[in-house]
């Protein structure tokens, strides 16, 4: 038999998410106000999951923010939202009820990522916030920090050294990012963060301390993840590039360069579970794959008329958010992906996924977030058989409009 969803929604220590990205030529633009939805609901996670055989399907739709959805996490059995508006509101799972919010008036938050009971948001203020959840009631998700730290800050301000040129006569500490923060990723005891002024940023876990300024690209970073000791970020320069350390308390270097299509903004980029594969989603709508040996891009499949904004990943399924609504499930196959499934319900561009670690059913948990100002949670199965792709969709399109 099953087991039942709130058995199955456990803490889970580490987890990150992509989020929108500045594309190159501009031509995409998914924060263009959606038609006004009015026959979105709000349902609790089911406790029976679907049948294991079932094709992608949805099971809730979260409402509440006044604006754009830009970034989710997962922080035990708290769903944690962010917005353009500047709320971060806090759901439990499985009724999915607000619970509480916090972070007002800090700047719109781009990014969100958690680690144990630290939770840290990126903003278009160029600030990171850490907050810690504690089970006091009074203040559950307390500011603890911003970075740069305070004492990081006075050790640097009176450093000529500790200055560079950002900008035509205007320089700022190297700590400091001169831009809006697009993306964060945990890994190994260290966080990165990556800007839309081109730099990588690495803060060391244990006491925020900023240890490496990276000049890593030509044109806004807008994605990064990291696997096995290497970190991977994508840019609206068309490129993702490899990051590494040579020795493992030395500084990082550049590993490999994997080059997408010209003139093509990448804006989202995952990595297989073993850490062989690198998927990278162009604002093209194509998604393209480079293997970790060598930086050989393997295979490239139109996944979506219209510009790729986020992708997931668990296992052998990738899932992929477009400005054309949708999203895309597709399996790993010798010849690069196979479409298996859409997800179809969202009024506007798919800003952000995320996806839960753990098994349901036979299946995961996708949550979505969209300019429409609305979270989609969704129950995608770990396998599925390709022929019944054509014969299902139609049945996925109609339970999800009935919803």
């Amino acid at each position: 038999m099953n087991p039942s969803i709130p058995n199955q929604l456990k803490a889970n220590p580490f987890l990150q998410i992509t989020t929108t990205a500045r594309t190159i030529n501009g031509t995409s633009n998914p924060d263009e106000n959606p038609p006004e939805n009015h026959h979105i609901i709000h349902h609790g996670i089911p406790k029976t999951p679907p049948p294991s055989s079932a094709s992608p399907r949805p099971l809730s739709v979260i409402t509440g923010h006044t604006e754009s959805v830009s970034c989710i996490a997962l922080c035990g059995e708290f769903i944690i939202s962010a917005s353009h508006g500047k709320e971060i509101m806090v759901r439990q799972q499985p009724d999915l009820q607000l619970f509480t919010k916090f972070g007002h008036g800090r700047g719109s938050v781009k990014a969100l990522v958690t680690i144990g009971t630290l939770i840290f948001t990126a903003h278009q203020d160029s600030k990171i916030r850490v907050w810690r959840v504690s089970r006091n009631l009074e203040n559950i998700f307390k500011l603890v920090d911003t970075l740069p730290t305070t004492k990081d800050y006075l050790g640097n301000f009176m450093k000529n050294s500790s200055y560079i040129q950002t900008r035509r006569h205007h320089k700022s500490l190297w700590i400091e990012h001169a831009d809006t923060i697009s993306c964060l990723s945990v890994h190994e005891g260290l966080i990165y963060s990556g800007s839309w002024d081109r730099t990588i940023k690495i803060w060391r876990l244990s006491d925020f301390k900023c240890l490496e300024s990276i000049k890593a690209h030509d044109d806004a970073i807008n994605a990064l993840t990291a696997s096995k000791g290497t970190v991977f970020s994508a840019s609206a320069d068309g490129k993702i590039k490899a990051w590494g350390r040579v020795e493992p308390e030395g500084s990082h270097v550049l590993k490999g360069v994997l080059e997408g299509h010209k003139d093509v903004s990448i804006n989202s980029v995952v990595v297989s579970g073993e850490g062989t594969v690198v998927y990278g989603g162009g604002s093209d709508g194509y998604v393209m794959g480079w293997l970790v040996d060598g930086w050989i891009r393997v295979f490239e499949v139109e996944a979506h008329k219209m510009s790729i904004l986020c992708m997931c990943m668990k296992g052998e399924i990738l899932c992929t958010g477009s400005t054309d609504r949708s999203i895309g499930v597709w399996k790993r196959a010798v010849n690069g992906l196979t479409k298996i499934g859409v997800m179809i319900g969202h009024e506007g561009p798919i800003k952000c996924l995320q996806v839960s670690p753990n098994s349901i059913g036979g299946g995961f948990l996708v949550y979505s977030g969209s300019i429409d100002k609305s979270i989609r949670v969704w129950w995608v199965p770990n396998s599925s058989k390709v022929e019944d792709f054509n014969s299902k969709i139609a049945n996925n399109i109609n339970s999800t409009m009935l919803f």
